[in-house]
């Protein structure tokens, strides 16, 4: 008996490949498959532009010259904006008693008094403002100077005794370099001295005036052969917040006044033959005015206003202003479209049982979860990217036209913003993804991502909470992402209230997102502990 050979059965098809990058293919024809989803992605990002053009052309400026007049709309309603040496818009005003400096040389003065006085903004009889209360602002200026010329917005380096934070060297508006702590009287007074050397100026102080002590140094680039230099008093607003028991915040102000007596001033270097004049830089129409007066070699100045960088949300603001993330105010509007359909990326297959499908096709569960973050977390970012750059493109544009005063950037924190917007909304994805697994729930885990990241972010933006708690919400939260659209800088040397209803937060930008990429980590540990031991 003979038996044939049996040859075994041999497909004709190619030895399919369960590597990674099939998996996420396959993942990614899951999610284009679905209209729902990718019609979701869209709506987010629609929601995002409308929301932050809404934002841009809601807002408008209008005035007008008093009864009968026309109304004025637009940049025909803002002053003039100083603007300082790197084009940013400043605060410059304050009152000078100088004398032109050619060449190099110094400005030497004795500071021996220094007072104020403040009041609540009244102007009783249309005479002026009432200053009823006694007291130095903390940021209150009295010292020498050397500025580039008289004119609002011009270089500049001072070194000066301020209200409560001792001696300072600034210059340029934005720089502050501090110096010893203290205060002034005629028993205890304190020398100040500013040297130039071409563009190089160097700020001194002094006890007794024999003994010098080195503040700091400044390079004014393009500082020209005359200057002017000399004695100068400022004093921004006194401001007072208050806040009611819901939680919101108000400031409100009023002017305020130093005087400062200086003796033993000599300006040191080729100079005019003319005296001393004084000059209200920058205070335009004010009601409230500097003023000096000298007896022998005694000076008696007294100034109002302020000498710093603006900020769009200081009491007593000259001019409106925007910034670039008030268009990304549909961020977090976004924000829950885009978790709803994150969830449902996990959800809906253990919903419809399919789970267990995906699972049987890739048994290492760990790279099905990875694969579906990764999918979820790019579409996110790419359809947040694209509403980022045309809310913020469209939104500036708009609100130029309008005549607002959008506070410039540079390129790398406008990419920061921008990118950032998109990459939070990616992260936050990538939670809510996790949540959907731990919960195997849509509605819940879209309720949890959003009680975590928009409730605190909406209750700490829009004041319900008290100041303290609204940080503490910010810092320990996952809203604290949202840090990464801040574009404003916080300066020491300026009051102002840095709070997120005015765009601060307590994190720094990457501080902020760090603590969000966080908690989306923690989540997809957790999702990947349970994904492992429970059944699909």
């Amino acid at each position: 008996m003979t038996t044939g050979t049996i040859t075994p059965y041999r497909s004709t098809l190619e030895t399919g490949r369960d590597g990674f990058p099939q998996l996420l293919r396959a993942e990614w024809t899951k999610f284009r498959s679905v209209r729902g989803w990718v019609i979701g992605m869209v709506i987010a990002a629609l929601v995002m532009v409308l929301l932050g053009l809404f934002a841009a052309g809601n807002g408008s400026i209008g005035c007008n010259s008093g009864p009968g007049t026309p109304t004025r709309t637009g940049r025909a309603c803002v002053p003039p904006i100083p603007l300082g040496p790197d084009g940013r818009a400043v605060t410059d005003s304050f009152y000078f008693v100088h004398q032109p400096l050619t060449g190099n040389g110094s400005i030497t003065a004795r500071l021996t008094s220094m007072t104020g006085r403040y009041g609540t903004g009244g102007f009783p009889g249309g005479q002026g403002p009432s200053l009823p209360y006694r007291g130095l602002q903390p940021w209150s200026k009295a010292g020498v100077i050397i500025k580039q010329s008289i004119k609002p917005g011009s270089a500049y380096a001072a070194v000066m005794l301020t209200g409560s934070h001792g001696v300072r060297m600034q210059y340029d508006y934005t720089q502050d370099i501090a110096g010893p702590a203290g205060a002034v009287s005629a028993a205890s007074p304190r020398w100040l001295r500013l040297t130039r050397s071409g563009n190089s100026i160097t700020a001194y102080e002094s006890a007794d005036g024999t003994h010098w002590a080195r503040v700091g140094a400044a390079h004014l680039a393009g500082l020209p052969a005359t200057v002017q230099a000399g004695v100068f008093v400022t004093s921004p607003q006194h401001t007072v917040t208050t806040q009611s028991i819901g939680g919101r915040t108000s400031s409100t102000g009023g002017p305020s006044l130093a005087t400062a007596v200086f003796d033993r001033v000599s300006l040191v270097g080729a100079r005019s033959s003319g005296g001393w004049a004084g000059d209200n830089v920058g205070a335009g129409n004010s009601a409230l005015l500097g003023g000096f007066r000298q007896a022998g070699g005694v000076f008696t100045v007294r100034g109002s206003g302020d000498v710093a960088p603006a900020l769009p949300d200081r009491v007593g603001g000259s001019f409106p202003s925007a910034t670039i993330e008030q268009h990304l105010v549909g961020a977090f509007a976004g924000l829950i479209v885009m978790a709803v359909v994150a969830a449902m990326f996990i959800t809906a297959e253990y919903r419809r049982g399919l789970i267990r499908l995906t699972l049987a096709a890739s048994p290492r569960r760990s790279r099905v979860l990875a694969a579906k973050a990764l999918v979820i977390g790019s579409v996110t970012f790419v359809a947040g990217l694209a509403a980022a750059i045309i809310a913020v493109t469209i939104g500036v544009r708009l609100a130029r036209a309008k005549g607002f005063y959008v506070f410039p950037v540079t390129a790398l924190t406008e990419v920061r913003v921008v990118a950032g917007t998109a990459a939070l909304l990616a992260v936050a994805a990538v939670l809510a993804l996790a949540v959907g697994v731990i919960l195997r729930r849509s509605a819940a885990a879209v309720a949890v991502v959003t009680v975590a990241i928009v409730l605190p972010y909406v209750l700490a933006v829009a004041s319900v909470l008290p100041a303290g708690a609204a940080d503490w919400l910010l810092r320990l939260t996952p809203a604290a992402g949202f840090a990464i659209q801040q574009s404003l800088h916080a300066y020491a040397q300026v009051a102002a209230s840095y709070t997120p209803t005015a765009g601060y937060f307590p994190l720094a930008p990457w501080a902020g997102f760090a603590v969000l990429c966080g908690y989306a980590a923690a989540a997809v540990g957790v999702a990947l502990l349970l994904l492992r031991r429970r059944d699909a």
